[in-house]
């Protein structure tokens, strides 16, 4: 049995994770390789490997002919003197296996076989981590910042390098050597120096995979991400919906006091993370997804894909966002190019009828809603539209009187006492 053969294999088998099979046959080609450096040509030349022993025979088909003198190629034929020196029973015509001893290869056969195996090993050592990266594309990795290469940065995944180029980079991000962070793998390529692997930082997928990885809710099915979009390093917006109606799906990602969100927070360096709950009702995700700020109505076209936004005038700036930055999520959030406009702005639009925008708790004579606003919001049933207002003004001093005060006291109070009493 040849041992050390046999260590080497499982060395290479476990290190490499390269299989046995396939060095066997690394193996045979190469010494079929070493015979025909040695003899000119292998094609009647066998190897044998006993898979558990690790011992191995090469041998020649020869055919037998009467005389040395007949002859004509010593690496296909054998005189029958010498072949019954092999086998008594051999006879004129037959074909025996004559063995060849690979101790007498020469040099330059022997390091020829080498680099067979050698070039083989690298091959499968290449396809294996090809093929082990390949199956997590698209998937999110842990790797070990190395070294900036110009404006790209080389980080190591473990058995492999991958490249994070200055496009996928967010910018204001600065890594140290040897920093631990999450990548995205966005391509996989089989090149003839190895796999070439390409991640993110800014891809959408990121932060929804790192969801995956720190929810169990979403990791079993429970609560999905319909939707999300990403400007990197600033704000993320994300749509969820809860298939079971005992979960709330806003709160399993947020976690117990924020635990969960905060972990992603943390690994994308403190970019903001807007959770709302997906809705089948454009109006309603539109509405949800121009989170925190309120809206008095929304108006959706499906077919166009296009809707209008009406929000109280203070609220305005705040639904649009730093350089336009809230409503532009919002679009990619939901596929709608939404029209923002406040509440002056649509009174004075062409052909606007403003009552159609309203509840009907809204006061249109005295502009302002009927229903002092306490802090809680409720659903209209037929529009599903915000039936309170932040918006709402208090009454002037005479009216909280007559709502407050019966005459008797309203006679008593002086000028300074009313307003004292404000």
């Amino acid at each position: 049995m040849n041992k050390e053969l046999m260590e080497a294999l499982d060395i290479l088998e476990k290190e490499k994770e390269i299989s046995k099979e396939t060095l066997f046959e690394a193996i045979e080609n190469s010494l079929l390789t070493a015979c025909k450096n040695h003899f000119g040509k292998a094609d009647n030349v066998k190897v044998e490997i006993d898979r558990k022993t690790c011992d191995f025979l090469v041998y020649a088909e020869k055919e037998v002919v009467e005389t040395e003198d007949d002859v004509e190629d010593d690496c296909l034929q054998i005189a029958l003197e010498d072949a019954q020196e092999i086998s008594k029973r051999a006879k004129v015509g037959d074909v025996i296996h004559v063995e060849i001893k690979s101790k007498e290869f020469g040099r330059i056969a022997t390091q020829n076989a080498k680099n067979v195996i050698l070039q083989k090993i690298r091959e499968e050592e290449r396809s294996v981590i090809y093929n082990q990266y390949f199956e997590k594309e698209k998937d999110v990795v842990t790797g070990v910042v190395q070294r900036y290469v110009g404006k790209n940065i080389s980080i190591n995944l473990g058995k492999a390098d991958a490249l994070l180029n200055e496009s996928e980079q967010v910018k204001g991000e600065v890594f140290k050597p040897t920093e631990r962070i999450k990548v995205y793998i966005l391509e996989v390529k089989n090149t003839p120096k190895g796999p070439r692997i390409l991640v993110s930082r800014t891809h959408p997928e990121l932060v929804k995979r790192l969801f995956e990885s720190e929810v169990t809710e979403i990791k079993d099915g429970t609560v999905e991400i319909k939707s999300i979009a990403r400007e990197a390093g600033s704000r993320t917006k994300m749509a969820v919906w809860s298939n079971n109606p005992n979960v709330d799906a806003v709160g399993a990602c947020v976690g117990m006091n924020g635990a969960r969100v905060n972990a992603i927070v943390d690994e994308l360096r403190g970019e903001k993370i807007d959770i709302v709950n997906w809705d089948e009702n454009p109006g309603n995700l539109i509405q949800n997804a121009l989170s925190p700020a309120k809206i008095v109505a929304v108006f959706a076209d499906p077919d166009e894909k296009t809707a209008k936004v009406v929000v109280p005038d203070y609220q305005l700036s705040l639904a649009i966002g730093k350089e336009g930055q809230n409503a532009r999520l919002a679009a990619r959030l939901t596929g709608y190019k939404i029209d923002i406009k406040s509440e002056t702005q649509a009174k004075d639009a062409p052909g606007f009828r403003y009552e159609d925008y309203l509840d009907d708790d809204y006061d249109e004579e005295d502009g302002e809603y009927e229903e002092e606003y306490d802090g809680d919001y409720e659903e209209s049933e037929d529009s599903g539209e915000y039936a309170g207002e932040e918006a709402y003004e208090e009454a002037p001093l005479e009216e909280t009187f007559d709502e407050n005060l019966d005459e008797a006291s309203q006679e008593e109070l002086t000028e300074d006492d009313g307003e004292n009493y404000e």
